[in-house]
């Protein structure tokens, strides 16, 4: 990794930190949400370590997985539509907190919490486990199916942790409308998925032959 690679990461991080900052504590009118305050913590911290790691010992993956522009049209629009569902659960929970809507007990958040950081675990091991992962969808040079581990589990099990992250941070929030609107990710990633394994099934030798000896795409014994 270059020093303007680095640099990148760096502003990257920021510029995450003060937007996900501004959308749960600028609708709440307060720096006083804990919640807020939780999330943040359990999102980010474990985000900078994970990124020191991959910077020492597989730059290369970190670079691929900072690289989030989408080149094919309907998965932009798959990345869109989930952007869209942070902003609007993310300033749901804030306006929760402000106007004191109904906020979930403290053993259901922190366990949310431990949930998250659970799937953060899986994350970092389907990381380990395959280290053609990008952010956008392709085949790269040399790219070989992996079908072990996680991957004899479920043929996407990076978007299983983030089913599990992503549907767990409205409920750190304590927001039951915030959930409600995190609700669409299951369908947003589903798409994605029947698009992506439509395109592996074109340009990834062996891809078929994996999608028979693994059944379930995203949830075991259900899809």
């Amino acid at each position: 990794m270059t020093a303007k690679e680095f640099l990148q990461a760096i502003i990257k991080l920021i510029c995450g930190i003060l937007l996900v900052g501004l959308l749960i504590f600028l609708p709440a009118g307060s720096l006083s949400f804990f919640n807020g305050w939780l999330l943040m913590g359990i999102l980010f911290v474990p985000m900078c370590i994970a990124g020191i790691v991959l910077m020492l010992t597989n730059p290369e993956l970190l670079k691929k997985r900072l690289n989030a522009k989408e080149k094919q049209k309907e998965q932009d629009l798959v990345v869109k539509l989930s952007g869209l569902m942070f902003i609007a659960g993310f300033i749901a929970a804030g306006l929760g907190y402000r106007f004191g809507w109904y906020t979930l007990p403290k053993p259901v958040v922190f366990g949310a919490a431990t949930l998250f950081l659970i799937a953060y675990v899986l994350y970092a091991e389907v990381l380990r486990e395959n280290t053609y992962l990008s952010r956008t969808i392709e085949v790269q040079e040399n790219q070989t199916v992996i079908s072990t581990g996680l991957y004899g589990i479920v043929r996407h099990p990076m978007y299983s942790a983030t089913l599990l992250l992503f549907l767990s941070m409205p409920l750190v929030l304590g927001s039951v409308f915030a959930f409600g609107i995190f609700l669409v990710y299951p369908f947003i990633i589903a798409k994605r998925i029947k698009h992506e394994e439509a395109f592996l099934e074109k340009e990834l030798s062996g891809y078929r032959a994996y999608q028979q000896k693994v059944k379930y795409r995203l949830i075991p014994f259900i899809w």
